[in-house]
């Protein structure tokens, strides 16, 4: 990993390479030591590994130290959201979990492998993960549904003895709290005197929910398909229960119209589409984030008429808020530390240390740092690696 900006092309991307380039998959296992001649395959294998085997036997800590399964993170799938293709299955999700794999190696130097699952029994999942705990050191969670996802989180968290993050929930929540408070650095505003309307209750946006209150804003409105999720609604599953009882402090009912009348900031990920109209209710210098890919609930030369700053999940407009900017340094500074888990504050830290680094260059159309910095991800994982220890998670 260097501090150097990677290259940016431009050139469009045709199908063919496309396909070219997830031919045979885009991993392969490489060797840390070359074996050529007797005496190395006498260290790498037998007779000399049983020595490394039986040390282990006797202190399984000293595992940590000589094999990989501490540093390895599993990105882990059963294909039931994937993307904006939905439920797919676990063979069409792993270009994806591939994908991702390569984007932990890339940007903090972390082995990954992909494991899809051909079930979505939540049980059956952590069972098997539960199994497969020597092999690894940390789990990603990744394109599983809502609201089975928070289930499955929570269950694996209780049940492993090391960092769990499903991405889709904290990976955007940590880079939507960064770009927030980049945005209020440019406009001079403070995240306690706002509020905030999220338009979407699944795996994201109950997890920006959370980490918004966590680092106190001062008020969050979050909507489902259905309207305002208040605590007078009938039919709230578990999670939409919890959030009706912390959020929504002004009592508000109805839709997206009575919601956004004098938010600072609108924060889409539904899915859905927002009128142009509803953006000039909002307060005066307003905030909106259109985060639904791979169309923003409004354009963002739109969004840019009513609001003050505008930011989407796409790479052709500014102030694009990708998770990449989180999740390999998250998990780097994790395992760097021995955290056993991923903490509110280490999110939070996370978050913070991302607009750290544009913070010398900060403007309207840069509130976080490029996805391509690799700046970004040494950062994050020295921050997270701090907080770790901090909450006293760390070995």
């Amino acid at each position: 990993m260097t501090g150097k900006p990677m290259n940016e092309d431009s050139t469009p991307v045709t199908d063919e390479e496309i396909f070219t380039g997830h031919e045979g998959g885009k991993l392969s296992v490489a060797a840390q030591r070359p074996i050529s001649v007797a005496r190395d395959l006498s260290i790498a294998y037998t007779p000399g590994v049983a020595k490394v085997s039986r040390a282990i036997a006797e202190d399984a800590a000293l595992a940590r130290q000589y094999t990989w399964a501490e540093r390895l993170v599993v990105v882990v799938s059963d294909g039931t959201a994937v993307l904006g293709l939905g439920d797919i299955g676990p063979s069409a999700s792993l270009p994806v979990m591939e994908g991702k794999s390569v984007l932990f190696k890339t940007f903090a130097d972390l082995d990954s492998i992909p494991l899809v699952l051909n079930t979505t029994d939540v049980d059956e999942i952590v069972e098997t993960l539960v199994r497969l705990r020597p092999s690894f050191g940390a789990v990603n969670l990744e394109d599983i549904a809502a609201p089975r996802c928070f289930e499955l989180e929570d269950k694996l968290k209780a049940a492993l003895d090391c960092p769990v993050m499903h991405d889709d929930q904290h990976g955007t929540a940590i880079v939507a709290l960064a770009a927030l408070r980049g945005a209020n650095l440019v406009l001079d505003k403070n995240l306690a005197d706002q509020r905030v309307v999220i338009s979407g209750a699944g795996a994201a946006g109950v997890a920006c929910a959370r980490i918004l209150q966590a680092a106190g804003i001062g008020e969050v409105t979050v909507l489902d398909s259905k309207g305002i999720i208040h605590q007078g609604r009938d039919g709230l599953n578990p999670v939409k229960q919890e959030l009706a009882a912390s959020t929504n402090a002004s009592g508000l009912t109805g839709g997206l119209p009575e919601a956004i009348r004098g938010a600072d900031v609108f924060l889409g990920l539904s899915g859905s589409t927002i009128e142009e109209e509803l953006l000039a209710t909002m307060a005066t210098g307003s905030i909106v984030f259109a985060l639904s890919n791979p169309d923003p609930e409004i354009h963002p030369d739109v969004a840019a008429k009513y609001a003050s700053i505008v930011a989407t999940g796409r790479s052709d407009f500014p102030n694009q808020i990708n998770n990449v900017l989180a999740f390999p340094g998250v998990f780097r500074g994790a395992l760097d530390s021995g955290a056993r888990a991923i903490t509110e504050r280490m999110k939070i830290a996370a978050a913070d240390a991302i607009v750290a680094v544009a913070s010398d260059d900060l403007g309207p159309d840069r509130i976080v740092p490029s996805p391509l910095d690799p700046r970004v991800a040494l950062e994050v994982a020295a921050a997270v690696a701090k907080a770790a220890g901090e909450d006293g998670v760390n070995s």
